[in-house]
């Protein structure tokens, strides 16, 4: 598990899927695999704001999360 923070703010990249696990979004579709899911996450760790994908092809816009960036 990795942070990269390239983009002006952290951004997690998880190989062995820990986190996908921790947020019980690991095999949600029943592929092996963590199903596509987006969270924003504020400075004292909480949930501000998720996507989880109904399928692999389900996912957010990168104007979506910039927009609910742009919302906080």
């Amino acid at each position: 598990m990795a942070l990269l923070s390239e983009a002006g703010f952290p951004i997690l990249a998880d190989p062995a899927g820990a986190t996908a696990r921790s947020y019980g979004v690991f095999d949600l579709l029943g592929d092996g695999v963590a199903a596509p899911a987006t969270f924003i996450i504020a400075g004292d760790g909480g949930i501000v704001w998720h996507q989880i994908g109904d399928d692999i092809a389900d996912r957010v816009a990168p104007s979506e999360i910039l927009a609910r960036l742009d919302d906080l």
